[in-house]
C-alpha cells in the first residue's frame, strides 16, 4: 500500500512542480474536479447525453468564480480530506491505507466499470470476450 501511495504522491507532486500549483491544489483539482468530470463524461457517454457534462462544467466554473482564494480553499479542503481519511482508523486502516483504498483503488474500480459500459471494446479487452452487437 505504501508503495502505491508514494507513487501517486510523486505523480501529484510532479504535476504540482510542472504547473506551479501547490500540492494541495493539485490534489483538490484531481480528486474534486477532474476525476468527477471523468465519471460525469462517462455517464453521459453511457446515456448518450451531454447534459451532465454541461451542468458539471457550469457548476465548477461558477464555484471557481465564487472562491476568492483557491490556494486557501484547497488547503482547507485538503485538511478536511485528511481528517476524513484518518477517520478510517476506527476500522483499522492507516491514513496511507485509507488513501489508497478510497482515492486510488475504489475510483479505479468505478472507472473500469464505467469504461466497460461506455466503451464495449474496453470490456472486450478486459474480459477477452467479444460483446454482442
Amino acid at each position: 500500500m505504501s508503495g502505491l501511495f508514494h507513487i501517486v504522491y510523486l505523480i501529484l507532486k510532479g504535476i504540482s512542480e510542472l504547473t506551479g500549483f501547490t500540492y494541495n491544489e493539485i490534489n483538490i483539482i484531481t480528486y474534486y474536479i477532474v476525476l468527477p468530470f471523468i465519471y460525469v463524461a462517462l455517464a453521459d457517454k453511457i446515456w448518450k447525453k451531454h447534459i451532465l457534462k454541461i451542468t458539471y462544467i457550469a457548476a465548477v466554473i461558477t464555484g471557481l468564480f465564487l472562491i476568492p482564494d483557491f490556494e486557501s480553499f484547497s488547503d482547507r479542503l485538503f485538511d478536511q480530506s485528511v481528517i476524513f481519511l484518518k477517520s478510517f482508523q476506527t476500522i483499522g486502516w492507516s491514513y496511507v491505507e485509507a488513501s489508497v483504498w478510497i482515492c486510488v483503488i475504489f475510483p479505479g474500480i468505478v472507472l473500469c466499470i464505467m469504461l466497460c459500459y461506455a466503451y464495449p471494446k474496453f470490456r472486450e479487452i478486459l474480459t477477452g470476450k467479444k460483446s454482442a452487437g
